[in-house]
């Protein structure tokens, strides 16, 4: 067999791609005559301690294959353990500055938004993929992508057919199952923990954990404490994500409501938190309070994964992966932002699993401006089109409704 049929991101794409893939068959003869070539660039992200890569090589290579060109920034993949070559090998142009990288293309993936030096740098009517993170959007950003007319596309509001957000699901997975990982290494004495194994042994019970927050995160989080054997409950205010938690995860896990003399009862009794508490386009629900962490076990842990939208527990503060703990009231705090980053490449690959395909039917379609007439998600995961903002909760937080257009209107004038 070749390298493409053994290549993790081909499994998904490989012999597909050409004319039709994911298309609606009524316009998969239309897209033969207006097939364009797209020019993608990916910089070195510049954020702090942020090393994944938007695209992988083996991701390159199909864009390459379908007629795109693609321009990597110098060690743009190190972070993610991926080598100039390994992206050069499969057909990327290699550019020593970054400049030349945003000179050249008219697509710009990134996986953190734009530093100022990169803002100057995007040239006019150029199409931006990129986190957004609410929590450090200012309106000086957003006004610098509407005067050059930038194209913006937020990993947090693109969807998927069936009306989930898969870019935001990937990642959010990653730190479920991470976050347990994390709290059983805390657990041990080496870290100021208790000093006991997160499943227990034989005669010795296993440790309690309470995950406040039954989304994506919260889900992968106990399915990994119960894989490990932890006893493990689960916070949420809406019941239908807790009767779906029992559905997936049996009669083990426990679940309550959130009413706070259930929340101090569970956060009292735990040997680790999880705060995986989100809604969408807000800030996170302060769910645990101080008085509560007070009353918590020497050496227990908490996990504070919503510290990314300003974090559920009233005593976290932004830590980072070089010094990821801090300990208050005898409790170890870990509230690291981006835990994805910790497993770069695997947080990659899956960043480029979605990314790969939509490019492809964005040339497919003869550009983006065609496909967001018929791809709903693509539609939805725009928050800047033609100098106006499209998403009004956006607008609406920085005060700038004037700004604000329905995409539909917008996309009708076109």
């Amino acid at each position: 067999m070749g390298k493409r049929e053994f290549s993790l991101d081909r499994g998904l794409f490989s012999d597909v791609f050409p004319g039709s893939w994911a298309m609606p068959q009524e316009l998969a003869v239309k897209s033969q005559k207006t097939r364009k070539s797209l020019r993608i660039g990916v910089p070195k992200e510049t954020f702090y301690q942020e090393n994944r890569v938007a695209i992988t090589p083996d991701t390159v290579g199909v864009l390459v294959a379908n007629g795109h060109q693609v321009f990597i920034e110098h060690e743009a993949g190190k972070g993610a353990r991926y080598a100039d070559t390994d992206f050069s090998e499969e057909g990327a142009v290699i550019c020593y500055k970054v400049e030349d990288v945003f000179k050249q293309a008219d697509i710009i993936l990134k996986v953190s938004p734009l530093s100022k030096l990169e803002l100057n740098l995007l040239r006019e009517n150029q199409v931006l993929f990129s986190a957004v993170n609410l929590g450090s959007l200012s309106p000086d950003y957003l006004n610098a992508l509407i005067k050059k007319n930038i194209t913006a596309i937020g990993f947090e509001f693109y969807r998927s057919s069936d009306g989930s957000l898969p870019l935001v699901q990937m990642m959010s997975e990653i730190a479920g199952v991470s976050s347990i990982h994390i709290a059983s290494e805390l657990l041990t004495g080496h870290n100021e923990g208790q000093g006991i194994l997160l499943g227990g042994i034989t005669g010795i019970p296993p440790a309690e954990i309470t995950i406040v927050g039954a989304g994506t995160v919260g889900f992968n989080a106990a399915q990994t404490a119960m894989g490990m054997g932890a006893r493990v409950r689960i916070i949420d205010e809406e019941i239908y994500k807790l009767r779906r938690i029992e559905k997936e995860l049996g009669i083990n896990v426990y679940t309550s409501v959130a009413q706070r003399n259930y929340i101090r009862e569970a956060v009292i009794a735990s040997d680790v938190v999880i705060g995986a508490a989100y809604r969408e386009g807000q800030r996170a629900p302060m769910v645990v309070s101080e008085d509560m962490i007070k009353e918590m076990k020497d050496g227990a842990v908490i996990i504070d994964v919503s510290i990314d939208q300003g974090g559920c527990i009233e005593t976290s503060r932004v830590s980072t992966h070089d010094q990821p703990t801090f300990v208050k009231h005898g409790v170890i705090h870990y509230c690291v932002p981006n835990i994805a980053s910790r497993v770069a490449r695997t947080a990659s690959i899956a960043i480029s699993n979605i990314l790969g395909p939509l490019l492809v039917q964005i040339g497919d379609s003869g550009g983006l401006d065609n496909l967001v007439k018929y791809n709903d998600g693509l539609k939805q995961g725009i928050y800047i089109y033609r100098r106006h903002l499209t998403k009004k909760n956006i607008a609406n937080l920085f005060g700038m409704s004037m700004n604000y257009r329905d995409i539909e209107l917008l996309i009708v004038t076109m």
